[in-house]
């Protein structure tokens, strides 16, 4: 590492931030920790443009913390739809209430007290007291650590221990003692918008003649890619099941795991005979069943193939009705509630109409 780079990085960064930086995003109009740690928090795994619309709604909806720890956590996997990584707002509406216990309804300032709120790494505790507060806190989120990775040539996937650890000790390095809110902003935005994943726009980086990928024609390989695994493929049966009325069962799914807390069709074993199942654990009778297309939904680590079926029903008894974790859904007038993304996409083929 050149102590000449080390020492003028910041400089040039922030007088690149300041021509070319995304200055006009919401959060950093009005840089309050609670802002900034819900942009934050959204942020992750996730791109600006698609966050933008959902943090907008979502603070039209809590513009406060205590309005989100008071609120119902269906309501906040509401707004959180199609957002995915549903364990964010879970741990979200979880670290609003701690603040609300713990720290008398007031995000905390110190690193330590902010890291130890649920969903809060040391990168997103950096960034969060950063941005708001300027304290200086080094950050390596996915972005900083495809600039640093190129910047310096560094081997091996940046998940790893070894190379993780490496590219903190430059971040740590890197970070300025003044203007550190622009400065973390500033690294990030490089990595989204010139050091970009797929094509990376070398001729306007103000480190171009500095950068070790760049120099070796290696700016399209790093950061290596993480070791690939073959993801297992999963399958399960959707039941699609309409009243009377066309009102569509939902159940709400256990708290944690996958779409943990949000609301979702009921699911069975393809070999399972659905009349039976539904008849012994609903106690609902089948009139009428066809299957619809498959479809496959992925996640981080496997994929799932569903296969839905839609059928007609009508009750045996009363047990479903008083069953809390059970509703029947009205897709012509949804109520605020979470919803598995597969389960949007059904539910809109029965909005448009599609039937037995």
């Amino acid at each position: 590492m050149s102590p000449a780079l080390v020492e003028g990085f910041s400089e040039r960064l922030l007088h690149w931030y300041a021509r070319h930086g995304r200055s006009e995003l919401p959060w950093k109009l009005d840089p309050t920790p609670y802002r900034v740690w819900v942009s934050e928090i959204m942020l992750q795994q996730t791109q600006v443009a698609t966050v933008i619309p959902y943090f907008e709604t979502f603070m039209h909806r809590f513009p406060s913390l205590d309005s989100l720890a008071a609120a119902d956590l269906d309501e906040v996997l509401h707004l959180w739809t199609g957002l995915g990584y549903y364990a964010r707002a879970r741990n979200l509406h979880k670290a609003a209430r701690a603040i609300m216990e713990d720290h008398n309804g007031r995000f905390p300032t110190d690193f330590e007290s902010v890291l130890a709120l649920p969903g809060i790494g040391r990168s997103t505790a950096g960034a969060i007291l950063a941005q708001s507060l300027d304290q200086r806190h080094a950050i390596l989120d996915g972005n900083v650590k495809r600039v640093l990775v190129r910047l310096h040539g560094i081997e091996g996937w940046p998940g790893e221990r070894q190379v993780e650890s490496q590219l903190w000790d430059l971040t740590e390095a890197y970070t300025p003692t003044q203007e550190v809110a622009d400065y973390t902003q500033a690294i990030m935005d490089l990595g989204a918008t010139l050091c970009r994943r797929g094509r990376p726009d070398c001729d306007r980086c103000p480190f171009e003649t500095d950068c070790t990928a760049r120099q070796l024609g290696l700016e399209a390989e790093l950061p290596h890619s993480r070791p690939k695994k073959e993801k297992p493929i999963k399958a399960t049966c959707m039941l699609i099941l309409l009243n009377e009325s066309g009102e569509v069962l939902l159940q709400q799914r256990p708290p944690s795991g996958i779409w943990g807390g949000l609301w979702s069709l009921p699911e069975c074993e393809l070999d399972t005979t659905v009349t039976d199942w539904v008849s012994e654990r609903l106690d609902l009778k089948v009139l009428k069943q066809t299957p619809l297309p498959s479809l496959r939904h992925s996640f981080s680590h496997y994929h799932l193939d569903i296969r839905p079926i839609i059928a007609h029903t009508r009750p045996l008894g009363r047990r479903l009705m008083e069953d809390e974790a059970s509703v029947w859904y009205n897709t012509r007038q949804p109520d605020r509630r979470g919803l598995a993304a597969p389960v949007v996409k059904l539910l809109k083929q029965v909005e448009a109409g599609v039937s037995p």
